[in-house]
């Protein structure tokens, strides 16, 4: 009997590993986009950092403004994801004979490792900018 149901479940452990692999992959390559993102806009917006530092902009202010656009719109793709993934999972799950009851923290979990992630990914650059002295930025004004 035993081994009928690992034979069973043998597949859906296979799915897990090659699963969870390419989800680490994903979330590799999107940490590293979200790097090159910032540095692009970082390096875009480089002038305008300077002036708001002389005129007396916090470095927390600062940080604040650079990682405003990326949360925003992480927000909007978790907003967006959330409900496909709730209807997913639970047609999923209907298929087999025990089931578990989805909860909130489920998906409010992901979403928020999600988040930290973005924030780790996109603190470096915006810290190192805004800590920047300003004068280097406006030196070719």
């Amino acid at each position: 009997m035993d081994t009928e149901y690992d034979k069973q479940y043998k597949a859906d452990d296979r799915f897990q590993q090659v699963f969870g692999a390419l989800t680490g992959f994903a979330i590799l390559i999107s940490c590293l986009g979200l790097f090159g993102l910032a540095t692009f806009t970082v390096s875009k917006r480089t002038k305008e950092i300077g002036i708001r530092k002389v005129i007396g902009a916090s470095t927390t202010n600062l940080m604040l403004l650079l990682s405003k656009e990326f949360i925003r719109t992480v927000l909007i793709a978790i907003l967006i994801g959330l409900p496909v993934t709730y209807f997913l999972v639970k047609n999923w799950l209907a298929n087999y004979a025990t089931r578990i009851e989805l909860s909130w923290w489920l998906f409010a979990a992901p979403a928020l490792l999600i988040l930290i992630l973005v924030l780790i990914s996109i603190s470096s650059k915006t810290i190192a900018t805004a800590l920047m002295n300003p004068v280097k930025s406006l030196r070719s004004e």
